[in-house]
Parts: C-alpha cells; structure tokens; sequence
C-alpha cells in the first residue's frame, strides 16, 4: 500500500471515528429525554410486585410519570422541529445534463478514475469556489419525490462559474478532482448520519429565529432552538473536525489525478479570484446601482484577467494558455448559462430583482459606457445640482444663470472649505438624498424582494429563506464624504465629456472610466479630494486647464 493509499485511509478513519462521536452525542440526548420515561417504568413494575408501597411511593410514582410525558412531548416537539426545518441551500443556477453532456461526462470519467459515486447533479454559482452539497433534505426537492430519487444520496457538485470562462478543460478537471473525492466519504452511513443531524440542528436554529412566527408558534420553536443550539454547542468541534479529515482524505485520494497539473490550477485560482472581485465590485456594482446588470459577468471576467495579467505579469504563458480548450465550451450554451450566473450575482451582491423590468434591464460590455457610466456620471451630477438647489446655493455667473455648471460647485466648495464648511453640509444632503432614492428605488430592499418570494417560478434563492436581500452585500455603505466626492467627479467628467470632447469608457479591472484622446485619465481622484476635503480648487484647476475644460459652460444633465 502507498503511502497516498496509507494517509487516506487513516483521513477516512478518523472522519467516521468523528462522526460516531457526533452520533454518540445524538443518542445521549435521547437517552436524557427518555431517562424519566425508564425510571417511571421501574416504579410503577415495583409497586405491582409489592415493592415501594405506601402513600409516599404512589405520590413519587405519579409526579415520575408527569415529569416523564412532559419530557417526551417535549423531546417530540424539538425532533419535529428538527427534522421538519429546511437547511440553507446555496442559491445556484442549476445545469440540466441536457444542457452540459461534456461537462457531465467529464466529472463522470472523475468520480471513475477517484472510484467515488458521481455526483448527482451540477450546478453553478457566481462565486470562485466549488463545493459538493447535500440536498436530499425532501424540503429541497422540487415536485413529488419518486423511490429512485429518494434512494440517490449523492451531493450536488457546485462550481464556481468564473472557472468555466477562464480555466482550461484540463485546468477544471484538476481543480474539481479532489472535490469529486469528497463523494466518497459522503456516501458513508455513518458520516452521512453525522451531517444530516449536524444540518438539522442548524437549519432548526434558523427556523426559530426567523421573524413573523407569532407567539402561538414562536414560543414551541424557540424553545427548539434553544435545545439544538445546546445540542450544536457540543457537537461543533467533532463535526469541524470530521469535515477536516473528510477534506485530508478526499485530497490524499485526488493525488493521484492530474497532480502535476494542480499546482498550476491553483494559482489560475487565485488569479480568478482576484479578477472576479474586482469586476464585482469596480464594474458590476455601479451598473447595479444604475438599475443595469451586466448579462456577461463570466465573459467580462476573462476580459479583466487578460487586463490584469498585462498589467501585473501574473499568469505566466497567458498566450500559451488560451490556445487551449475553455472550460465554458463544456456548456452546449454557454451564453444563456452566463447570463443566468449573471442575474444571479446581482440578486446576491446588490440584492436586484430576480427578473428584468423597466427599471431592472440586463446590459452588454459594449452599451455599458453609455448605459451606466455616462448615465452614472449624469445622474449623480444632476443630484448634486438638486442638494445644491434645497441649500439655497445661487447659480455660478454664466450667460445662463439657470443651467447648472461645474463652476458652481466649486465656489461653493471653495468658499470657506475644510470640515465643518458648505463640504460637511453638502455631504449629508447628499448622504440623505441617496439614502431617500435607494429606499423608494422598486425591487430593493422591500419584502416583496425576499427570497421566499417568486418560488413558483423557480427562484433559486426560494429555498435560501425569508431573509432580505442582497446575502453578500459587496461594500459597505458609503459615508457622505465619499459620496461628496464620487458626485463632484461625476460632474467634472460630464464637462469635460460637454466641453473638452471626453469620451465615457470602462477599465476592466476600475470599472467607469473617463477617456481624454482615447486614453484614460486615472488622475482625477487627488484633485477632486483636494476640493472637497481641504476647500482647495488649485489642483481641480489645474487639472481642468489641462485636458481643456471649461468650468463656466453648462452641462447636460439626466
């Protein structure tokens, strides 16, 4: 026997060795809840023999009993609880075999090479992780549950969608190989036991603490909660471990596949994570806030880590690799499975509605300078005016006095400057102006936005539960500073876009962009915070004479 075969073997050991504790534990919590039960049992067999006669007995006899229905009506209750409440399901765009038969052959020829089950099923998530997830929970099942799929216990293989679009077949097969592993430890009774009890407590926790309950059906269930929340305590180290030796034993078993190749899967890992987060975040999230979202999140990735790679130098022999096959041409249509991935990282970052409306319209790479950044720049630069407009600021000097112009903003800006001037005071109309527009916005942050609320139409966060969205928030809020600033650039580009001839553009990896001759200017940051932070115009000035802006002519507005 390897040494492979040696270290899998002791991981597979000391996960079943974890899981019986956890299933010791869980016979232990009955035995307490029955151990009335036994001693009222051997009372009352007692006196029928003659034994513990007497008034005193009968009293003791009786009040045993008592306390024994009690406790049994009780250890039901929680047992019901628990076996009732729905675990959490990772909201995942599913992938029907009809849709991907490569990419189900592939993890199929897997879980041969690993001899572990296949997974049931695969599925995808916007995130740059893989998983497998158990969802044999019969309140995960959509439609009536026949006696074939009741028998099938195999996990769900999730994986992250960033890695079809920029990872290799070969690169995939890799990265998923000691994923596909885990099927085998999965498919043992007692570690299977182990989690579905450790699932049920967690997913009863959350049932009674969510909110609208009543006092009627609140009570019962928080006293559930309560008794798995004891239970969870004493199980959570056990169940951490026995994940831990499940994790070792499934990688000892995936040594064997592709092991040269995984070390270099790891770091385009690392890189799609890095390209990923900030498209979220730089790219993603102002189309969001726009009431736009990008129907090629997947794609737009690839675009970033070419960008960054350029940049950085960091995906050696970048060129050598996309001569090889991309893992998204094991999809038969990669396109609709991006733009679902898509809508689905809007709902669960930003927290959009889960269908496009007026207000909520999907948007190409190639509208997105003139759907979102130019819509951006306008729309914060009009809101700007407005807050300037209640706080009773006159119109800079022009041939118009009624047209709205960067000139305006900076005198104010300028007039006694630093915190605590017209820049403190602007900031928190600003602050609120927006706080106001996002609570009225349609589709955000409402109870008609929940994730129990389109399960009918197959919703994937129906199953999540009733909490709002978005699950991941991205950013936290902005302060009013930032918000200062963010609207004061916005106004700067749209001059320069009215009068000096710029262009709207998007960088890849910063997201809206402003393009002075077809070259981006990334220079306007300092200046702007100059302005608003210490009342200093000079470096705006200066900045503005430079690529030739004209501070005095109006600017269109949304």
């Amino acid at each position: 026997m390897s040494g492979i075969d040696v270290g899998e073997e002791l991981g597979a050991r000391a996960a079943q060795a974890r899981a019986l504790s956890l299933l010791r534990i869980r016979s232990r919590a009955l035995a307490v809840a029955i151990l009335p039960a036994a001693v009222a049992v051997v009372l009352f067999a007692a006196g029928a023999q003659g034994h513990l006669a007497g008034p005193g007995w009968d009293a003791v006899r009786w009040t045993v009993l008592g306390v024994a229905v009690v406790v049994l009506l009780v250890t039901v209750l929680v047992a019901v609880s628990v076996a009732r409440a729905r675990p959490a399901m990772s909201p995942t765009v599913p992938v029907p075999e009809e849709g991907a038969p490569d990419l189900y052959r592939l993890v199929r020829d897997l879980a041969d090479r690993l001899d572990v089950p296949a997974p049931s099923a695969i599925a995808l998530t916007p995130d740059c992780d893989s998983w497998l997830e158990d969802r044999t929970h019969r309140a995960l099942r959509r439609g009536p549950v026949t006696a074939a799929e009741a028998g099938d216990a195999a996990p769900v293989l999730v994986i992250g969608s960033p890695f079809l679009w920029w990872m290799r077949v070969a690169e995939l097969r890799a990265v998923l190989a000691p994923v596909v592993a885990g099927t085998g430890p999965s498919a043992h009774p007692d570690i299977a036991a182990a989690r579905r009890f450790v699932r049920g407590l967690d997913a009863s926790i959350a049932d009674a603490a969510a909110p609208g309950r009543g006092r009627v059906r609140g009570a019962p269930l928080a006293f559930a909660g309560w008794v798995s929340r004891l239970l969870l305590r004493a199980c959570r180290d056990h169940a951490a471990e026995m994940e831990r030796c499940v994790a070792a034993a499934a990688s000892m078993r995936a040594q064997t596949v592709d092991h040269g190749l995984r070390i270099a899967a790891q770091e385009q890992v690392g890189l799609a994570y890095a390209g990923w987060d900030r498209l979220l975040t730089r790219v993603a999230l102002p189309a969001w806030r726009m009431g736009r979202w990008p129907s090629r999140l997947d794609a737009g990735v690839v675009s970033a880590l070419t960008e960054l790679s350029r940049r950085d130098r960091l995906a050696d022999g970048f060129a050598l690799r996309l001569g090889e096959r991309p893992a998204c041409d094991l999809l038969e249509q990669p396109g609709v499975a991006d733009e679902a991935a898509s809508l689905l990282a809007a709902r669960l970052f930003h927290g959009g509605p889960a269908e496009s409306g007026p207000g909520w319209a999907p948007v190409d790479w190639q509208q997105y300078p003139d759907e979102v950044v130019d819509r951006k720049w306008r729309s914060e630069a009009a809101r700007l005016h407005r807050v300037l407009d209640n706080l009773g600021v006159p119109r800079a000097s022009a041939a118009d006095p009624a047209v709205p112009t960067l000139a305006r903003v900076m005198e104010h800006l300028s007039g006694s400057g630093g915190p605590g001037g017209p820049g403190e005071e602007l900031a928190a109309g600003i602050g609120a102006a927006v706080a106001r527009e996002e609570a009225e916005a349609p589709g955000h942050g409402g109870p008609e936005h929940s994730g129990s609320g389109h399960g009918a139409s197959g919703d994937p966060l129906d199953l999540w539960g009733p909490g709002p969205l978005p699950l991941f928030p991205l950013q936290p809020p902005r302060t009013g500073t930032e918000l200062l600033a963010d609207h004061v650039a916005a106004m700067v580009c749209c001059a320069a876009v009215d009068t000096a001839g710029a262009t709207p553009g998007l960088d890849w990896l910063d997201g809206p962009a402003l393009l002075v001759g077809g070259e981006r200017r990334a220079d306007l940051a300092t200046p702007v915070l100059s302005l608003v932070e210490d009342g200093d115009p000079d470096p705006l000035l200066s900045w503005l004479a430079e690529v030739g802006v004209r501070s005095d002519k109006p600017v269109r507005l949304v």
